[in-house]
């Protein structure tokens, strides 16, 4: 399907607005979703006052066509349509490299090849992948629907190296693909997060329990 569970868009989004890449390529737009987040996170959230002063590069490949429409062209800069193994050598460089729920439509050997490729054309490579991809076939008249290649963190591991970080997720694998800087950061980051949330989750309604009462 042109989409994906919405179960993971918070830790992907918030991958996305720590590392603010100024260029990103989204490999398999789907319809958008992405692209779009990104756009909002990236360009408006906190970050500028000019409504439409759009300053990042946000490009996305997508195998099926039919799945474009006139809303991709307003979100995305540029859309090649065609096979990522086949486009990305081509392509510049990027800040950020989005492969999100992708993996899994691919052949193991063919997702390998174009994971080494993303290594190589991206500071960053941020990968979500179903932990349980089931069984699906052909949808929307696309063959490319097909689930191919189940992953798991070792095959991830092994596939991106030891400068790999997991996202906790219930449904997904998530993970970031970066230098050891990058990755030490970003963990940095979440930690800090995730204490701030403990905190104001669990020890500010405590406190007002016992906080003792002005005369």
């Amino acid at each position: 399907m042109p989409t994906s569970h919405p179960f993971q868009l918070n830790e992907i989004v918030n991958l996305t607005t720590i590392l603010k890449p100024t260029t990103v390529m989204e490999i398999g737009v789907g319809f958008g979703k992405y692209g779009l987040l990104l756009r909002e996170y990236l360009e408006i959230w906190g970050e500028g006052e000019v409504y439409e002063d759009w300053l990042r590069k946000i490009d996305g490949i997508e195998i099926f066509e039919a799945y474009i429409m006139d809303h991709h062209r307003v979100i995305y800069d540029e859309i090649y349509i065609g096979n990522a193994l086949d486009i990305m050598p081509e392509r510049d460089c990027y800040d950020l490299i989005l492969l999100i729920d992708v993996l899994e439509h691919i052949e193991y050997k063919h997702a390998i090849n174009l994971l080494n490729i993303c290594k190589q054309k991206a500071k960053h490579v941020i990968i979500s992948t179903p932990k349980d991809i089931g069984h699906q076939g052909v949808g929307y008249d696309n063959i490319y629907e097909s689930h191919l290649s189940q992953w798991n963190r070792r095959s991830l591991r092994e596939a991106l190296g030891s400068d790999t970080l997991f996202i906790s997720n219930p449904h997904s694998h998530i993970c970031l693909y970066s230098d050891s800087i990058t990755v030490s950061r970003v963990k940095g980051r979440l930690s800090k997060e995730k204490l701030s949330f403990f905190i104001k989750r669990y020890f500010f309604p405590f406190y007002k329990l016992i906080k003792p009462k002005r005369n």
